[in-house]
Order: structure tokens, then C-alpha cells, then sequence
């Protein structure tokens, strides 16, 4: 099933079909290459001073289930019920203090998110879906990872082969066959001043 999006202006391919699906085909793992080949599109994403806050923790069904059953167990049982046949989970967390200077970084936020599009991107150059979530206990995940108190527990994500719709529960069914929709471009972007519409 592809969703590519209905655009007000041409955009590139891969941008246009990635989506956040939820239908994973839990028989086809994701090989350690192709884990490895996300993690390095989003090394090469863009960060302030170059400091690449952004630590992924992954958790690979084929190759540690306890990390990834602990991953699992912190998703809240509306995203377990589909998320349960993704056979990557990610934790994404962000670095708040500079390695070069030990200040605070209140940009590692933004840098990891700018991080994870390129893996999101990767993932869908790649064959594979991601679909990043922020349904999940964040203090749980914290204490089943270990993460440091300087970490910032941002979003999960799920990596793995989209399969058909008819595994997933009606209600989750139909979210995912519904058209995909985002606001006007000049509802959200400004020429020159605050809501003057840029088209």
C-alpha cells in the first residue's frame, strides 16, 4: 500500500511517500546492514556547533527480544497493539549539555529530531517503514535503558516491512487507509511577517 502525499508544489519522491504506517510484517526482520545504514543517515544530519546530541538505543527483535520486549513493555497498549509486529523499536534520547563546552544545548531537541527524519528518510529510500511515536512511558524507558538524567527521552520509532491492513483492529485499520492531510502552506508559513501567507 503506498500513501504518497498531495502536494500544493512538486516534491522529492522520497519525501512525498514516506508515512508513518502501522502495518509491519512481523516475518521479515530488518538486517543488521540496513540498521547500521539508518544510523548512518542520521549521523550525517545537521547540529549546532556539530555536536550530534542525538543517542538512538536499538532494540532488534532478531537479535536481543529482551531489549526489545523491555522497549515494547514501555509503549502504551494503544501502540503495542500494532507495534507488537515491528521488529525494530528505537529510543530516541538528546545530549542537553555541549561536549565542547558543558553548557546547556537547548537545540539537541530540534538536531535529534532533524536526526531522525533523515533515519525516517533512509527508511523509506530503503524499502522500510518508521513511524515515530509519543505514546510511551518515558520515565519507564529511562530506567529500563539506563539513560542518564542529562538525556533528554524523546520519541520512539518503529522500523520494519509494511504488510497488509487486515491484521490491524478496525480502529487502527482506519486510520490507516484515511487520506493523508496537512494545513495550507499559508496557514504556516510567513513572508516577511508573522501570518502574512507566503502563497
Amino acid at each position: 500500500m503506498s500513501k504518497p502525499a498531495t502536494t500544493q508544489q512538486p516534491i522529492h519522491e522520497i519525501i512525498a511517500n514516506r508515512w508513518s504506517g502501522r502495518a509491519y510484517d512481523a516475518s521479515k526482520p530488518v538486517s543488521k546492514e540496513q540498521i547500521i545504514s539508518l544510523l548512518e543517515a542520521a549521523r550525517w544530519a545537521p547540529s549546532c556547533f556539530g555536536d550530534e546530541p542525538w543517542r538512538y538505543v536499538v532494540c532488534n527483535k532478531a537479535d536481543n527480544m529482551q531489549a526489545w520486549q523491555a522497549a515494547f513493555d514501555c509503549l502504551v497498549p494503544g501502540n503495542q497493539g500494532w507495534a507488537v509486529n515491528a521488529p525494530v523499536l528505537l529510543l530516541i534520547c538528546a545530549d542537553t549539555v555541549f561536549r565542547a563546552n558543558g553548557k546547556p544545548n537547548k537545540w539537541a531537541p530540534y538536531d535529534t529530531g532533524a536526526a531522525t527524519e533523515n533515519l525516517c528518510l533512509q527508511a523509506a529510500a530503503s524499502g522500510l517503514m518508521a513511524h515515530q511515536m509519543g505514546g510511551f512511558d518515558a520515565d519507564k524507558a529511562r530506567a529500563s535503558f539506563k539513560v542518564p538524567e542529562r538525556y533528554q527521552i524523546l520519541p520512539m520509532v518503529t522500523v520494519g516491512y509494511q504488510a497488509p491492513v487486515d491484521a490491524l483492529s478496525d480502529e487502527v485499520k482506519e486510520r490507516e487507509l484515511a487520506a493523508r492531510n496537512r494545513q495550507p502552506l499559508g496557514e504556516l508559513f510567513f513572508d516577511g511577517a508573522w501570518e502574512k501567507p507566503i502563497i
